[in-house]
């Protein structure tokens, strides 16, 4: 596999309506610093749940116990699903959980790559989901390859600004009197007339004069005198 191809972290999908998805895998290292974030998070509430579960004693502790156990194995579950793929780790660092095919993760393959934590936890610190990040071009540890999942940034696509239309005050139009028109004409006659003025400032003069002849039948005149009350027609038709 070519080398740049390992390097670059873009991945283009194509979805079955045909529509094309970028998506930035994320590396090991927003994804560790993820991680992080949510440990701090949980022992944060541990602590704060420990010191008043305290008081009640075994029965406390029994409680504290059962917390510890769901939080620690659906706090991601519970996030990914209904916070779309993201935990609070996750959100912090622009990440986000999903398919290796662009759609938004479930039920089981949340439930499948948190639940296999355990292996890749091993033999210390992750060091098996480390290793298999390392190896996989979409930087996947054991669970996300069971899981058929990704880590990519969670980047929303650039809102296009919506282009104005010219104004009427800004048009390059040579600065005459306004005439007003002898005659009906078309929507895109004026358009013409208008796109004339406008143009017949980069033209040769030579090319001026034989366009502006091609309007006789409007102006009543040929030549320079043809293009100067064209001139003035565009301006009348800002007006």
């Amino acid at each position: 596999m070519p080398t740049s191809s390992l390097l670059d972290t873009q991945r283009i999908l194509e979805t079955p309506e045909g529509v094309e998805l970028t998506l930035r895998i994320a590396g090991p290292v927003p994804r560790a610093l993820a991680w992080a974030i949510d440990f701090i998070f949980r022992a944060i509430v541990y602590v704060l749940l420990f010191t008043l579960l305290s008081i009640g004693g075994k029965v406390g502790d029994g409680l504290f116990l059962l917390i510890f156990f769901v939080m620690e194995w659906f706090y991601p579950v519970l996030f990914e699903v209904y916070r779309e793929g993201v935990t609070p780790g996750k959100a912090r660092m622009g990440l986000k959980v999903l398919y290796d095919n662009g759609t938004p993760i479930g039920w089981t393959g949340s439930m499948l790559r948190n639940l296999l934590r355990g292996v890749d936890s091993l033999p210390f610190l992750y060091g098996f989901g480390f290793i298999s990040l390392l190896c996989t071009r979409n930087f996947q540890r054991l669970g996300d390859l069971a899981a058929g999942t990704v880590v990519v940034y969670n980047e929303l696509p650039p809102v296009p600004k919506k282009r104005k239309k010219p104004s009427p005050r800004h048009a390059r139009l040579p600065d005459v009197e306004p005439l007003a028109l002898p005659m009906m004409l078309s929507e895109a006659e004026q358009r013409a007339v208008i796109s004339f003025a406008e143009r017949a400032q980069v033209l040769p003069p030579s090319r001026v004069k034989e366009l502006a002849d091609l309007a006789q039948d409007l102006t009543g005149h040929t030549g320079e005198s043809s293009a100067q009350r064209l001139y003035r027609m565009a301006n009348g038709l800002y007006r």
